[in-house]
């Protein structure tokens, strides 16, 4: 559906000739953006047209996504009102603050739980309605902000406060509930238990999918309820495990505006829980997802961030992982010497530690194999491909079923080393084994590695094991109706 605005749109016409986009090329990136997103749209160069020359503005997701597309090709955010959609829905800006209030960061965290579940069980609302308005810019203040002060006051919320919000509104009805360790104790259970369903199957299983639910029916009360500045601390660290657990997996299955949003209230929460390092680890998975999306510079800065708070608190596998996140940033952004360092410096932090270092329960997944994985990732950025073979073997070296996820990850990328190589035959035989894992698991990311590898093997086309090959990925490929 669309409705007609007052004449041409020019001001879309002008930012698509700055881009360079034709009318199909549009077109097909806006159904490709929707795709990733769970959308079946049929959009094509006359409906373009109708945008450009008759003023006729696309419901639903469709702005959005075409300020998303046009954007990726730009390298930079694109708003609505450049593009002459500012009359389009806006997206909510629920999620995106960070305030300096606890009682509003509360109320913020709160806000987004609620709206997340709606657009589930709706099959709309924020998943689509935000669809292309991730912006990285909108990174800044919550990481200037927590670097200035990256711990609260006390946090305690007396009954009596609680039932004054309840009086107004803005709380929860009935009497206020009383929050202690045994309530807090649950939600770490939950997610030791969605980190381990998410490793094995990906953050599009039905399992992990609970996490928001989690996050609205057990942890929002929790937050909303009366507790002690001490509970109130354990509080707010485990509901920021889970809200960065949430974003990891929106970000797995391609979500990345609700991951975004999941972040910015992780980071929040890990502030209000004086826990620094947990607000490392939010910054690191926003640095790694900045990098993913193209803004590499934002990544370095993010993983930097990360660093510099937990200089004397963060154990050593942790600071080892936050040099590991720059190092990723560093190679996308093609600068080898400072990626070089960044990765000398994570291997040599990960060689201190040492069994009883206190290392907090989040970080169980690294591990040196996984150092090696992220180190070939690096390299491949560099198009180093012998770098590349040499720590995708060691990260290959004890495949477990427990991370089945990053398997397939690390033999996408040991595919592209061989094919780069002169390797064919070791490439497709790498490529399948990966097509076979990724079949197993939920994780658009996943698909994005292999649809790569595919694109890479475009040359070859005709060879009978990349035919045989692109048959066996074709399951995977295939957006649902």
């Amino acid at each position: 559906m669309s409705r007609e605005l007052r004449g041409p749109n020019e001001k879309l016409g002008t930012v698509l000739a700055l881009a360079g986009i034709s009318n199909a090329g549009l077109a097909r990136r806006v159904n490709d953006l929707g795709a990733q997103r769970g959308l079946t749209l049929r959009y094509d160069k006359t409906s373009v047209a109708r945008w450009v020359s008759k003023g006729m503005v696309p419901q639903g997701a469709a702005p959005h996504l075409i300020a998303a597309a046009i954007g990726s090709k730009l390298g930079r955010p694109v708003p609505l009102h450049e593009i002459g959609l500012a009359d389009a829905d806006p997206a909510p800006e629920v999620g995106l603050a960070f305030p300096r209030d606890v009682g509003q960061a509360v109320r913020a965290a709160t806000d987004l739980y609620r709206l997340d579940l709606a657009g589930r069980r709706g099959g709309g609302g924020i998943w689509q309605s935000l669809a292309g308005s991730f912006s990285v810019s909108a990174y800044a203040t919550p990481a200037s902000r927590w670097l200035i002060t990256p711990a609260d006051g006390s946090v305690a919320r007396e009954a009596h406060q609680v039932a004054r919000e309840a009086d107004a509104g803005g709380g929860p009805e009935g009497l206020p509930q009383r929050v202690g360790h045994s309530d807090v104790n649950k939600l770490r259970e939950a997610a030791d238990d969605a980190r381990r369903w998410d490793s094995k199957y990906g953050g599009g299983d039905w399992r992990s999918s609970m996490v928001p639910e989690c996050l609205r029916v057990d942890a929002a009360p929790l937050l909303l309820g009366s507790y002690s500045d001490d509970v109130g601390r354990s509080l707010f660290g485990a509901t920021a495990e889970l809200t960065r657990l949430a974003g990891w997996m929106a970000f797995d299955t391609g979500q990345q505006e609700a991951a975004q949003r999941y972040y910015i209230q992780a980071l929040r929460l890990a502030r209000a829980a004086a826990d620094v390092p947990l607000g490392g680890y939010v910054l690191a998975s926003m640095s790694l997802q900045a990098t993913y999306r193209g803004f590499a510079d934002e990544g370095v800065d993010l993983a930097q961030a990360a660093l510099e708070r937990n200089r004397g608190l963060a154990t050593a596998r942790t600071m080892s992982f936050f040099r590991l996140v720059e190092a990723r940033a560093h190679a996308k952004a093609n600068d080898g010497p400072a990626c070089g360092t960044a990765l000398k410096a994570a291997e040599g932090w990960l060689e201190r530690a040492r069994q009883g270092d206190g290392d907090p329960s989040w970080l169980d997944f690294y591990s040196h194999e996984r150092f090696a994985a992220d180190a070939a990732e690096c390299y491949r950025d560099l198009k180093m491909p012998r770098q590349v073979q040499r720590f995708t073997e060691q990260a290959l070296a004890r495949p477990t079923e427990e991370y089945v996820r990053s398997h397939g990850l690390r033999l996408v990328v040991s595919a592209v080393a061989e094919l780069e190589s002169g390797n064919l035959d070791a490439a497709c035989a790498a490529g399948t084994r990966a097509v076979e894992v990724a079949g197993r698991i939920s994780s658009a990311r996943t698909t994005e590695y292999v649809r790569d590898l595919l694109h890479r093997l475009e040359p070859y086309g005709d060879e009978p094991r990349v035919v045989e090959l692109r048959e066996r990925a074709r399951p995977l490929l295939v957006t649902p109706a």
